[in-house]
C-alpha cells in the first residue's frame, strides 16, 4: 500500500479537493488501483450534520473523488475527528461539553449545533493544532516507511503544487524551491483553465506523476499515464455553444457548493446532449406571495427566471423556509408544461403541490411542515425519527423495482428490472393516498422492494414530469451521467424522443449492480 497525503491550509476552497481528485485520476491511469480518504478536524461524529450555508453539500470533496475515479466510497473512506472521539468513550462526554459551549446555533434547525473545526478556532489553537497535524503526518511516514508516503501541499505554502492564475515561471519556481527546500522539479501549477476535467492534463503535461511515482518507489510497475476520455471530454466541452437554461429553485442558492452534485450531474447530462449549461439560481421564498409586498423586485426576477426556464429543477433540503416557493415553482411547471425534476424533497412537496390543486384537498401537506394536517400527504416513516438529525434517516444504496415499463423513467435507465440509487430520508409518500393519486394522473412508476416506499412519481401525459426519492446526482459520473438528469436535459432542449431511443439501443445500466451493503460517504447524516 502507497499513501499520497494532500493537505494544505485552513481556507476552504484552495483546491485540495481537486488536486487530490486529479492526482488520483493521473495515477489511476498509469494502471494503478486508486481509492481516496477524506480525513476532516470537525468535532461532527460525520459530515451530513455540517452546516450547508458553511460547507457545501453532504462531503463535497468525497463527491470530486467519486466522479473524477469513477468509484464508490463508503462511510469508512470518510474520517473526522468527531468519530474518532467517539469511540474513545473517556473523552467524549468532555469533548461534547466543550462542543456544546462554543458551537454555532443551527441555521433553520437543519443541523447539529456542533459544527466546529478545530483548526479553524483561529489564533493559538489554530497553530497548534495545524502542527499536531504535521506531527502526526511526520510520524505516519515513519511508521509506513520511506517510499511509501508522498506529500502534496495545496495552498499558501507550496511543497508540491501551486494553485493560481497563471502558470509559474522558471524563476519563481526556483525561488520557492530555495525557501521550500522543494526540488524545483516537484513544483507544479495548476493555474486557471478553460473547465475542470483538464486539471489531470495540466498534472500529467507537469510530469507529476513521474515525481509521486519516483518517490514511492512506483516506476517499474507503472504506464505511461492514459487520458485520451478526458482529454476529449474537455475539448468537446469547449466547443459547447448551443444552451439549455434550468431554473434551480431551492434555499440555498447563495452557496452553490451545497447543490455541486447536482451541479456536476446536470454538466454530465448537457455534455450528453451536446448543449452549454446556463443556469439560473431561483430562490424559493423570493416566489412566495409575502415577497411580493416586501421585496418586490426579488419576487419579479425570481419569477422572471423561473418563466423564461428551459426546465425546472427542485433538488433536496430539509426545513420549512422556502417550501411554498418550491411548491409554487412545481405548480409552474406542471401547468406550463415545463420540463421538471424532482429531488427527495422536491418529490414530496410535488406530491403535495399535486394534492393541493389536482385534487384539491383542504389543507393537505407534509406531516414535516404541519403535523396537524388533515391530508397528510408526506408522513415520517416508520423506521426513521425526528428527534435530531444525524443518524436519523433511511440512507445509502437501495434498491428500486419499476412498476410501469413504459414510464419515462424506466426507458431512460435502459428498460431495467430495477436500479439501485442512492437515499437519504426521513420521510415517505403517504400510501394511503396513493391509489387516490394514480386515479387522478399522478403515476408511481417505481417503488421498494415491498410496494410500500414511493421512489418514483410522473405524470404520463406532461412533456417530462420526473419527482425521485432518491438522489440520482449522488451516481452521475463524466463518463456515465445520470439517466434521470439526461432526461431533465433532453426534454429541455427538444431531444428527449432521441434520449429514449438512444437509451433503448445502446444503454448500459450504470446500477445493475448489488446493492451497496454501507451507506455511501456522500449520503451520510442529514
Amino acid at each position: 500500500m502507497k499513501y499520497v497525503v494532500v493537505m494544505g491550509g485552513v481556507i476552504s476552497g484552495l483546491g485540495k479537493g481537486v488536486t487530490a481528485s486529479s492526482i488520483g485520476v493521473v495515477l489511476k491511469a498509469c494502471g494503478l488501483r486508486v481509492t481516496s480518504i477524506k480525513i476532516d478536524p470537525y468535532f461532527n461524529a460525520d459530515a451530513g450534520t455540517i452546516s450547508p450555508h458553511e460547507h457545501g453539500e453532504v462531503d463535497l470533496d468525497l463527491g470530486n473523488y467519486e466522479r473524477f475515479l469513477d468509484i464508490k466510497l463508503t462511510r469508512d473512506h470518510s474520517i473526522t475527528a468527531g468519530k474518532i472521539h467517539h469511540v474513545i468513550p473517556h473523552i467524549t462526554n468532555e469533548i461534547q461539553d466543550w462542543i456544546e459551549r462554543i458551537a454555532m446555533v443551527p441555521v433553520d434547525g437543519e443541523v447539529d449545533p456542533a459544527d466546529v473545526c478545530i483548526i479553524e478556532l483561529g489564533g493559538t489553537i489554530g497553530d497548534i493544532e495545524s502542527t499536531q497535524f504535521i506531527e502526526a503526518f511526520s510520524q505516519f511516514s515513519y511508521r509506513v516507511g520511506a517510499g511509501n508516503l508522498c506529500v502534496v501541499h495545496v495552498g499558501l505554502v507550496p511543497v508540491l503544487n501551486v494553485v493560481g492564475e497563471q502558470e509559474l515561471e522558471k524563476n519563481v519556481k526556483e525561488k520557492l524551491s530555495l525557501f521550500c527546500h522543494v526540488p524545483v522539479a516537484n513544483i507544479f501549477t495548476l493555474y486557471d483553465v478553460s473547465n475542470i476535467w483538464r486539471v489531470p492534463l495540466l498534472l500529467r503535461d507537469q510530469k507529476a506523476d513521474q515525481a509521486i511515482l519516483k518517490v514511492l518507489n512506483l516506476e517499474s510497475v507503472a504506464e505511461e499515464p492514459n487520458l485520451e476520455e478526458w482529454m476529449a471530454r474537455a475539448d468537446l466541452y469547449d466547443t459547447l455553444h448551443e444552451t439549455v437554461r434550468i431554473a434551480m429553485v431551492g434555499k440555498y442558492t447563495g452557496v452553490s457548493d451545497t447543490y455541486l452534485s447536482v451541479m456536476k450531474a446536470l454538466l454530465h447530462a448537457c455534455i450528453a446532449c451536446g448543449r452549454k449549461l446556463l443556469v439560473d439560481w431561483v430562490p424559493s421564498t423570493d416566489l412566495e406571495d409575502s415577497t411580493a409586498s416586501v421585496a418586490p423586485d426579488a419576487y419579479s426576477t425570481a419569477w422572471s427566471l423561473l418563466r423564461g426556464a428551459d426546465g425546472i429543477l427542485v433538488p433536496g433540503g430539509f426545513g420549512e423556509r422556502g417550501v411554498e416557493g418550491k411548491i409554487l415553482a412545481t405548480k409552474h411547471a406542471r401547468e406550463n408544461d415545463v420540463p421538471f425534476l424532482g429531488i427527495c424533497l422536491g418529490m414530496q412537496l410535488a406530491v403535495v403541490e399535486f394534492a393541493c390543486h389536482v385534487l384539491k384537498l383542504p389543507d393537505a401537506n407534509s406531516t414535516e411542515f404541519d403535523a396537524k394536517t388533515e391530508n397528510p400527504c408526506v408522513i415520517i416513516m416508520p423506521e426513521c425519527s425526528n428527534e435530531g438529525k444525524g443518524g436519523t434517516m433511511r440512507r445509502g444504496s437501495k434498491r428500486t423495482f419499476f412498476k410501469v415499463a413504459n414510464s419515462k423513467s424506466a426507458k431512460l435507465y435502459g428498460s431495467v428490472n430495477h436500479i439501485d440509487e442512492r437515499f437519504r430520508h426521513r420521510y415517505q409518500v403517504n400510501p394511503n393516498v396513493v391509489q387516490l393519486f394514480e386515479n387522478n394522473g399522478l403515476q408511481v412508476v417505481g417503488t421498494d422492494k415491498t410496494g410500500e416506499i414511493v421512489q418514483i412519481v410522473e405524470i404520463p401525459n406532461h412533456r417530462f414530469f420526473v419527482g425521485v426519492q432518491f438522489h440520482p446526482e449522488f451516481m452521475s459520473r463524466p463518463s456515465k451521467p445520470s439517466a434521470l438528469f439526461v432526461g431533465l436535459i433532453a426534454a429541455s432542449c427538444g431531444q428527449l424522443d432521441d434520449a429514449l431511443q438512444d437509451a433503448a439501443c445502446n444503454h448500459e445500466p450504470q446500477q445493475n449492480q448489488r446493492a451497496e451493503k454501507r451507506p455511501a460517504a456522500s449520503d451520510l447524516g442529514d
